[in-house]
């Protein structure tokens, strides 16, 4: 049997009504994914407890069958596995993003996108000008960074009421209300208002600023944690599998559970990925691995920004030069099974993620078609296949269990 799953991140929405009352996935042309929808089922699944922040880190681990009230402990930890950071027990690693904020309001949560050289430059600058030994900055992607806490085999400053907020959850609002709180907060915050001292004059920012770019004016800390307990989706499952993404998340959490990365050049985690690059290389996967896993972020970028015509046209590019290519390659195994499926959902109005229920569609080998021809939120909602702890799709999913007609 050979399994794939695609992950359009952040796809399910919900209706706009200058889509006359459609969300994105109804209003898209995605004939593949409907296409599934019809040779197979439509189901929904809820992958973040109330409890937990709705955002991708809890709810990919839970869509890739692990519970998350069991093994989540923070975003920043599986992003540090994904940059090679091997966390002690008493280590702590924390999500640095570089931001643009104007008189106390969050304007842009990427600062303007700033390149990887830029964040380093500015990242090597401000660790020269901190004292505390036990605080180390490492460069990742763009406006992704990581900083990493280590206190020591018997100490530690933070701890489960530690509280930050993600700079995406907060675009255009103040910031002074989502600033870190809890145990430890005092040192973040104090980071926080050193950056913004040291970013002001440097010259990358001036450059910038010259160059009609936006500036990054601080750094954001969030999403702390220690290092996860995880077992290996080998060990749990019995299948060999493999990623493709462009976002160090996701290539983090796949390490942690011993998959092989697919590095595909021009996967940017963005809107500009290369979405035929990933489908080719999908495809090719499928004969050396038992899963494979596709996942795109531009999706959830564009609700990010609001912009309901790039997440439309996203949700058509991965449906062209990704499921269709890999569905096709697919039907001629002897024994094959397809999902798509967001993590969260992300909506365009909020412009940030969301509780609730995701859409998926299954089909392949034993599964047998329900009454739905089209893949999107509505179907969903009203179909008998429901999964409302988001982990327990995973094992239905490769166990070969029957989804019945309605």
């Amino acid at each position: 049997m050979k399994y794939v799953l695609v992950i359009p991140d952040g796809c399910a929405d919900t209706p706009q009504e200058h889509l006359n009352g459609q969300t994105p996935l109804e209003t898209a042309h995605i004939p593949h994914m409907d296409r599934i929808a019809q040779l197979g089922c439509v189901g929904r699944a809820n992958n973040v407890p109330r409890s937990l922040p709705a955002g991708s880190d809890v709810a990919t681990i839970s869509l890739l069958g692990f519970d998350p009230l069991q093994h989540y402990t923070g975003r920043a930890p599986l992003e540090a596995a994904a940059m090679g950071h091997h966390l002690d027990a008493s280590d702590w690693a924390i999500r640095c993003n570089l931001v643009h904020v104007v008189k106390e309001h969050m304007i842009d949560f990427t600062a303007g996108h700033i390149t990887s050289s830029e964040a380093e430059t500015l990242l090597h600058h401000l660790q020269t000008t901190i004292t505390q030994p036990e605080l180390r900055f490492y460069p990742g992607v763009s406006y992704r960074n990581l900083l990493i806490f280590s206190p020591g085999r018997n100490t530690s400053l933070f701890n489960a009421d530690t509280f930050s907020t993600p700079p995406h959850d907060i675009t255009d609002q103040l910031i002074t209300p989502h600033l870190p709180s809890g145990s430890g907060s005092e040192l973040l915050k104090d980071l926080m208002k050193h950056s913004v001292d040291e970013f002001a004059p440097h010259p990358t920012n001036l450059l910038r600023i010259e160059n009609n770019q936006l500036p990054a004016t601080m750094v954001w800390l969030w999403g702390l944690g220690k290092r996860p307990d995880l077992p290996t989706f080998y060990d749990r499952f019995g299948v060999n599998a493999c990623m493709i993404t462009g976002v160090d998340l996701l290539r983090g959490l796949a390490l942690l559970l011993g998959w092989t990365i697919l590095d595909v050049p021009g996967a940017t985690g963005y809107l500009d990925t290369d979405y035929a690059a990933k489908g080719r290389e999908a495809v090719r996967a499928i004969e050396d691995f038992d899963f494979v896993t596709v996942h795109i972020e531009a999706t959830d970028e564009a609700s990010h920004e609001g912009n309901a015509a790039t997440k439309i046209e996203a949700l058509e590019q991965i449906d062209f030069h990704i499921v269709g290519p890999l569905l096709k390659h697919l039907e001629k195994q002897d024994a094959y099974r397809m999902l798509v499926s967001p993590d969260h959902p992300t909506l365009l109005q909020t412009k940030t993620h969301s509780h609730g229920d995701v859409p998926f569609a299954l089909a392949g080998t034993g599964i047998k078609p329900d009454s739905y021809l089209c893949y999107n939120e509505n179907n969903a909602s009203r179909s008998a296949v429901a999964f409302p702890q988001g982990h327990e799709l995973m094992p239905y999913f490769l166990a070969g269990e029957i989804f019945h007609n309605h």
